[in-house]
Order: structure tokens, then sequence, then C-alpha cells
């Protein structure tokens, strides 16, 4: 089997169960937007985080392969039939415990902070506005999406943006206030 299918040279792709839609279908460039952010998420991993961070930004990275899943299968055929492309309220729970875990680890916030600080801060910072362009995506779909994945992205930025701020925090990097 090649990597390449020639089947998207005329500028459209198959959604699960075979329906064909364009490349700038929204439904599609939801799931695209989902995509890079994991692909960000791989960078975050790529750039010497602590085992326990990488352990848990590798579970929100199979998370995203099943938010996007769910993305590309609008008929509702996987989810039922393959229960690791399913996201659920237990996903969102677990990311408002680690949102609370290391937001623990910072001073409270006073003003707004710039993003930057260490390389595996900023790219967490660079991931959470990728998943605020992913939610403004999704939200945007007709018909709507399961809510559980407004959910899960929505808290997911707010866990990224902890999740910054605690590495540079780790890290020594002083946070620069706006």
């Amino acid at each position: 089997m090649t990597l390449y299918t020639r089947t998207g040279d005329a500028g459209e792709t198959s959604l699960f169960g075979g329906t064909r839609a364009r490349k700038d279908d929204p439904r599609v460039d939801a799931y695209g937007e989902v995509d890079e952010l994991n692909a960000w998420l791989g960078l975050v991993r790529a750039s010497a985080i602590e085992p326990a961070i990488d352990a848990e930004i590798a579970a929100i990275q199979r998370d995203l392969f099943a938010l996007g899943a769910q993305l590309a299968d609008p008929a509702d055929r996987l989810a039922p039939r393959v229960t690791k492309a399913v996201i659920t309220d237990d996903q969102v729970t677990r990311l408002e415990q680690l949102i609370d875990r290391f937001d623990a680890e910072v001073p409270p916030l006073r003003r707004f902070i710039l993003a930057g600080g260490t390389p595996a801060g900023a790219a967490l910072h660079v991931a959470r506005t990728v998943c605020r362009r992913a939610e403004r995506r999704i939200v945007s779909l007709q018909p709507p999406v399961d809510p559980v994945l407004v959910r899960y992205v929505n808290r997911l930025s707010d866990l990224l943006f902890a999740l910054a701020r605690a590495v540079n925090h780790r890290g020594g990097a002083p946070e620069t206030e706006w």
C-alpha cells in the first residue's frame, strides 16, 4: 500500500462512511484544526518536558484523534463501534482536574500575560491558540456536533494555558505581564 491514494487530487476527501466532501468543507476544516493542535502538542512533547506532563499530553493527543474521528463521522456510524473514538464527559472532568492541579502550582493571575517562556511553555501557548481556533470551527458546524466535543475543546484550551504557566514556572521562566 502506498502513502498516496490520488483520491484527493480533485480537492475532495472521504469522511467516515464513505461520504465525499470538499477539502474546504467546514467539517474538514474543523478536524484539520484539531490535527494541527495535535501536531503542536507533539512539538511540546519533543521539548524535553517532565515525564508526568508528557504522559498527560500523550493522553490528550489520543483524545484529539477521537475528537477528529467524531468530527469526520457526521452520520455517527463510527462512535458506537469504536469506543476509543468517543469523547465523553469523563474526559472533560479529567481536564478540569488537571487544570485545578496545575493552576494550584502558579501564582494567581493579576494581569494578562504575554506568551513565551521556555520552549515547551511557548509551544503550549501556541497550542492554546490553535485549540481556540479549532473550537471556533467546531461551534460553527451545521448541524451542531455533540456538545461534549465543544466542552472538551473549551476545557482543553484552559488546560493548555494552565500547563504553559506551570511548565514555565517549573522551568524558572518568569511571566511577562501586559
